[in-house]
């Protein structure tokens, strides 16, 4: 019984440090900038800056699928999957985009240019330029899913149109933590607001 209680306080004890090993990494990494507009009580009107993203298209509408795959090209670009072997930083949100199709997109670092980045080893990333847009977010915790992404963007949907805001059918989930980041997992859905 005490080495199962000595095993069970040492795999706690490394869960906690793991933990806070994520959350503060999570501190260094650039993020997608953006400005809050206006606050409703369900969700935020916000201003995003145009960006470069690196993006792959994924011939699946299902979120865990999708993820996994998007998520597995991407990072091997950034880790060194490109013709100078080159490491480029991490990003954040995560941006998929929600469509019968989804694409996965990882915003490339403030400072890189389309023209100055190494080439893909995998033929199918391409480099996108993201306009400026404004959109509309809400906020959910835990982990993803395609449960839980059709109920925040029913919910957004609902809000805007209660709000008598327009929107395009542009929806984007973003995701902010790591596979292995457990407490305050922070996921949002956006969607394109008309004009």
């Amino acid at each position: 019984m005490k080495i199962v209680l000595i095993i069970l306080a040492l795999l706690f004890i490394a869960f906690v440090v793991v933990q806070i090993f994520a959350m503060n990494g999570q501190r260094n990494i650039e993020t997608y900038p953006y400005v809050v507009e206006k606050q409703y009580e369900s969700f935020e009107i916000r201003s995003y800056e145009a960006s470069l993203f690196t993006a792959v298209e994924l011939s699946t509408g299902k979120y865990d699928e999708a993820s996994r795959r998007g998520f597995s090209i991407l990072a091997g670009y950034i880790f060194g999957g490109n013709e100078s072997k080159e490491k480029i930083a991490m990003t954040s949100p995560v941006t998929m985009s929600l469509d019968d199709t989804m694409t996965m997109m990882f915003m490339v670092p403030k400072g890189n240019k389309k023209e100055t980045l190494p080439k893909p080893d995998r033929s199918e990333i391409e480099f996108r330029e993201v306009q400026a847009k404004t959109v509309a977010a809400i906020t959910f915790g835990g982990w993803a899913n395609d449960e839980k992404i059709a109920k925040y963007k029913a919910q957004l949907t609902a809000a805007l149109t209660a709000e008598g805001i327009a929107f395009t059918n542009r929806f984007y989930l973003l995701g902010y933590n790591p596979p292995y980041e457990v407490l305050n997992r922070k996921n949002e859905i956006i969607v394109e607001l008309e004009g």
